[in-house]
């Protein structure tokens, strides 16, 4: 029997202005050693739950989670339908529609879908958003303004003249993406709302070897949308200088570096650059001064802790960066 591989991902993202929530759904077939569907529910990057057909129950993941489940037995049961009967017996209908038009009778298949809504905090304007890939490339997408289907691919031709001629089909995608979604995105936001709160980083400069960029690294800080530079005598500096992206923790929050060149800086010239980290909201602003003293290094015969310290930051942000790269990839 060909195995399928299901994951079902809600993701909540608190914007500066707008509100987040989508799943993330893929089926496949000839994969094996994988429970025949998989969900995973996630919020603001980490882990809220989890199902599979193996075990064949929801796991809540976060205590806020759990408690929404026990207080919503009605939340609960439409998961645990999605999981175990809907969603399972939709891909089963879809993996075989598509590998008979993309004339593929074995061999690793992957279908994907991503459903979600985006909510205006100012307006309350939805934007609903639906759309299939299939073996890593796009496939179908829903027009929620025009209330139609729109084939990213000529085998997309004929599921889309089929999908547009079914009325209730079209009236079921539309509600789901702009009440149910917005209900769930409410609901979410409510329940991990302790979750959403501004958190301020820890900001350190890290050193490798004396001939290396010294890093200016936040690590610690909600929502994941803040900026950090260097500064030369109060004028933002872009020569020398090596920003890096934002990056997931595994604690719902959020780290990032930017190195400076210090190579040929004089010392007397060190106090004159300072790095400036600042949230989006513009209220919480940490400045560090280029100071070799604070600087958190293995030269100089620091002590081994510090060393490890060091190391842990910098494996940290490689595991990051490598785990982004390669979801990226996966479900691109």
């Amino acid at each position: 029997m060909v195995g399928r591989f299901f994951i079902f991902i809600f993701y909540c993202d608190l914007g500066f202005f707008f509100l987040f929530f989508a799943y993330f759904v893929t089926g496949s077939s000839g994969v094996p050693n994988i429970p025949e569907f998989m969900g995973v529910v996630v919020f603001n990057g980490i882990q809220v739950g989890y199902c599979d057909s193996n075990n064949k129950t929801l796991k809540p993941k976060q205590d806020w989670a759990k408690k929404m489940l026990e207080t919503n037995p009605e939340k609960k049961e439409w998961h645990t339908n999605m999981c175990f009967n809907d969603q399972p017996n939709f891909f089963r209908e879809m993996i075989f529609m598509l590998k008979q038009q993309f004339s593929q009778s074995e061999g690793e298949v992957f279908s994907v879908i991503i459903s979600g809504c985006e909510q205006d905090e100012n307006t309350g304007e939805v934007t609903g958003l639906t759309q299939y890939g299939y073996n890593g490339e796009d496939f179908l997408e829903f027009d929620l303004k025009a209330q139609m289907w729109i084939a990213l691919k000529p085998e997309a031709d004929i599921i889309k003249l089929r999908w547009d001629a079914d009325k209730v089909r079209i009236k079921h995608k539309a509600n789901s993406l702009t009440q149910i979604c917005p209900e769930w995105l409410k609901m979410c936001v409510d329940n991990g709302k302790s979750s959403l709160q501004t958190t301020v980083p820890s900001v350190s400069l890290l050193q490798m070897t004396p001939s290396s960029p010294v890093s200016c690294h936040a690590t610690g800080f909600y929502p994941d949308r803040a900026m950090m530079f260097w500064r030369k005598d109060g004028e933002e500096l872009h020569e020398g200088v090596d920003p890096g992206e934002i990056l997931p923790n595994n604690d719902e929050t959020f780290q990032m570096s930017v190195d400076l060149n210090v190579l040929s800086f004089r010392p007397e010239d060190w106090s004159r650059y300072e790095c400036v980290f600042q949230l989006s909201d513009g209220e919480d602003v940490i400045i560090t001064r280029l100071n070799e003293t604070v600087i958190r290094t293995n030269r100089g015969g620091k002590n081994t802790n510090v060393v490890v310290s060091v190391a842990l930051v910098l494996v940290a942000a490689v595991f990051a960066a490598v785990y982004k790269k390669m979801k990226g990839e996966r479900f691109s």
